[in-house]
């Protein structure tokens, strides 16, 4: 409705010059009811010329037609017929433009003809003939020019869309090609390493309890950590292989990772605090990893130390913490590694804030916070 608003505000701006000029035309005839209604079904057919621009056209040629040859308002009769026919040859219909023009012109002249002074009936003829075949001819072209216009506009927005969507293609194409790059090189490089460990640990497993010896706490660690990273490098693998995720680690695995940690020397104890609920992916992932990776710095770092692991749900956020009282110190300064500065980006690309530093009374501390929806 508000794009029919400005056909709506020309029909009755046309309408009310229509009659001022009626009035004031020393040479025009009394406008009566039936003249009213004429400029009236001219002023809706303008309002509805854009959605039904033929009907629209007939219905203003033939009550401007009609107007002139009962009031001769003069050539502003023809100034509803000129919109009328620009909008119809911009909406494709160029025979019913033209036609309407011829038709509304041989009217216009032939009632100009019967009423022409008879001193000079050519001069008037020629003059009124120049004047609106110039007018009617800038409408139809014009009309067309617009539609050309419009063509052309939608063409080069339709390529631009084209060539957005090619890049993309290429884009997804380029980044399937560097996950199966980085997929067999991880494949080469540490799948066989993890592997030879994984089988040595094995075997000495066996080879210890083969010889009545139980084997130690060490060795099983290090079983099963190796067995724990081949597993999540084959999800990794078939994630980089596949454009779809595969089965992502969450907070729900923290206590796998709390057992592995204690099997290999570190007491840890897991707290969890407020209402646990579904997180989304990305978030419950990398609240695993740095739970993950700060247990890491732990065990190859703190020395004798024991670690606290607590995940507090709230409504609009996640926090996740871990922290020792092992041989880290304030005074000493830390510079971070690669662990830290992958935590720390994996957090702060979520929109999430990361604090990694040692603490007051000794050790260290690591705490993440991801916002959430607090509907969700």
């Amino acid at each position: 409705m508000r794009r029919d608003l400005p056909y709506a505000l020309g029909g009755l701006a046309l309408g009310v010059l229509l009659l001022a000029n009626s009035a004031l035309a020393p040479d025009a005839a009394p406008v009566r009811a039936v003249d009213v209604g004429l400029i009236l079904v001219m002023a809706v057919a303008l309002a509805a010329c854009r959605r039904y621009p033929v009907v629209a056209l007939v219905a203003v040629s033939g009550a401007m037609l009609a107007l002139h040859v009962r009031v001769h308002p003069g050539v502003s009769a023809a100034f509803p017929v000129l919109g009328a026919v620009y909008v119809s040859a911009w909406r494709g219909h160029r025979a019913a433009a033209a036609l309407a023009s011829l038709v509304f012109l041989g009217g216009f002249l032939a009632r100009d003809a019967s009423v022409a002074p008879a001193d000079r009936p050519g001069q008037l003829i020629v003059e009124r003939t120049s004047l609106l075949l110039g007018w009617f001819v800038a409408a139809n072209v014009a009309g067309l020019v617009a539609r050309q216009r419009r063509a052309y506009l939608e063409q080069v927005e339709q390529r631009a869309i084209e060539a957005e969507r090619t890049r993309e293609e290429m884009a997804l194409r380029r980044a399937g090609e560097e996950r199966l790059r980085i997929a067999r090189d991880l494949h080469d490089s540490l799948t066989h390493s993890i592997s030879v460990i994984k089988v040595q640990a094995g075997i000495a497993v066996h080879l210890a309890r083969k010889h009545g010896e139980e084997p130690s706490a060490t060795l099983l660690a290090i079983q099963e950590a190796s067995g724990a990273a081949m597993r999540e490098l084959r999800t990794t693998l078939d994630v980089l292989r596949s454009p779809t995720d595969g089965d992502p680690v969450g907070l729900g695995r923290v206590d796998e990772l709390a057992e592995r940690t204690r099997a290999a020397g570190v007491p840890v104890r897991v707290t969890v605090t407020g209402r646990p609920r579904a997180l989304p992916a990305e978030v419950d992932q990398a609240g695993y990893r740095v739970v993950q990776e700060a247990l890491t710095n732990v065990a190859r770092h703190a020395g004798p130390a024991t670690a606290q692991i607590h995940v507090e749900y709230a409504p609009a956020q996640l926090t996740v913490s871990v922290a020792d009282d092992g041989s880290a110190s304030p005074v000493r300064p830390m510079t971070p590694g690669v662990g830290l500065q992958g935590m720390r980006e994996r957090v702060t690309g979520l929109g999430g804030t990361l604090r990694a530093a040692a603490r007051d009374d000794g050790g260290f501390a690591v705490r993440a916070t991801f916002p959430l929806d607090g509907s969700t």
